[in-house]
């Protein structure tokens, strides 16, 4: 038996950072989730594996877009105490492509950039489809870098956009995120602390909420009648963001049931009984392949829980692999 030799593609994060734009993620992004819609993808949920005494975790999502016969996985950490303890990132993440034909890896794409702006790509897709189309002041509580990555998307596909309003515990990164993305987008951006949350929030047609809190922070009586609402930050379970009872006000929307059940915003109300699985109103993929409407008139709430698919690591992905590919970027590894 003669064995062949067998080459994968690494790419690093500057690489990445030169191969990405939002636009081109959002694109691939929501071919991915139409193709779920549609029943082409194999994606189990994602896995936890937890280091208790280090107070992190990381998780394995893999996942197969039959549709388009691109499959991959993502191994990605989450460990708060990094930054301070070790002067690394709190997330970090490894995206591995598969050929189908043979199973063997072909690329190996640092992901942490990749899963940013695979993120804030399906917070814009959710605004498109869910967002009233008058849509005008936008609210953001947590001006981290989920933050800066769902204000990008949300300007591709919202255009009108004038006023945007970011919310920080600590208002000097607020006022920072605010000079930042100002000047990037040409925007009117204003900064709020914590206390001043109540203000930021209501009267806004879109919230976006990037926190990793577990308790409650926004109110019911702060959300209007037409807001739409992406809640990005519960992504593990135990976190929630949003009063349960705007739940039971609004048409919610999420990226997977059976995930977003338990370790999305949702999970939290479904294990106190405040909210139910047959609640749910769609999934985004559903949505996105005609199967549903979106947005059905001008004074619904709506919601779009999201906890981040292996199909978005995937498509956006090979999308980086790609372009790699056609301007000679990346490092051949000889794997065997």
């Amino acid at each position: 038996m003669i064995i062949m030799s067998l080459d994968i593609l690494f790419i690093n994060q500057d690489e990445v950072t030169q191969l990405l734009s939002m636009p081109e993620v959002i694109d691939a992004v929501e071919e991915a989730f139409k193709e779920k819609g549609l029943g082409l993808v194999q994606m189990p949920p994602k896995v936890y594996v937890y280091f208790n005494k280090y107070n992190g975790d990381f998780r394995v999502m893999p996942a197969y877009l039959t549709g388009k016969d691109i499959a991959g996985v993502k191994v990605v950490n989450v460990h708060p105490e990094n930054p301070t303890k070790y002067n690394l990132p709190t997330v970090m993440a490894t995206v591995i492509l598969l050929d189908p034909k043979t199973g063997a890896p072909i690329a190996i794409i640092e992901g942490s950039l990749l899963t940013a702006y695979r993120t804030g790509a399906a917070g814009g897709i959710a605004i498109k489809y869910l967002a009233r189309k008058d849509s005008r002041i936008l609210s953001i509580v947590g001006a981290g870098v989920q933050g800066h990555f769902q204000l990008l998307a949300a300007h591709v596909v919202m255009k009108q956009i004038d006023e945007v309003r970011v919310v920080d515990i600590r208002k000097e990164v607020a006022k920072k995120f605010a000079e930042e993305m100002s000047r990037k987008l040409d925007l009117n951006i204003i900064p709020y602390s914590s206390e001043e949350m109540e203000k930021a929030v209501k009267g806004a047609d879109i919230l976006i909420t990037t926190t990793p809190v577990r308790k409650p922070i926004i109110k019911n009586e702060w959300v209007s009648e037409g807001m739409h609402i992406n809640a990005i930050g519960a992504d593990a379970p135990g976190k929630e963001e949003l009063d349960p009872q705007i739940l039971k006000r609004a048409k919610v929307v999420v990226d997977d049931i059976e995930q977003a059940s338990h370790s999305g915003e949702i999970n939290v109300p479904i294990s106190k009984g405040l909210f139910s699985v047959d609640e749910i109103y769609a999934e985004l993929g559903e949505i996105v392949a005609g199967m549903k409407p979106g947005r059905e008139s001008d004074d619904e709430i709506t919601i779009f829980d999201s906890t981040g698919l292996a199909i978005q690591d995937v498509a956006t992905g090979f999308l980086v692999y790609n372009k790699a590919k056609e301007k000679g970027l990346g490092k051949v590894l000889r794997f065997f």
